[in-house]
């Protein structure tokens, strides 16, 4: 749960990063963690789910 917790707040602080930010191409790497981090989390919440 706390690897959860955890992903919960990089994909929220990555996301706020990258609306915030004006390079273009810093704030698709930040989107583009943020989309690695939700597939983790969607990972986990499966496997805790089963």
């Amino acid at each position: 749960m706390v690897r959860i917790e955890y992903l919960k707040r990089q994909i929220a602080r990555a996301e706020r990063l990258a609306k915030a930010i004006l390079d273009r191409q810093t704030a698709e790497r930040l989107q583009a963690f943020a989309a690695e981090c939700r597939a983790e989390l969607s990972e986990l919440t499966l496997k805790s789910a089963a």
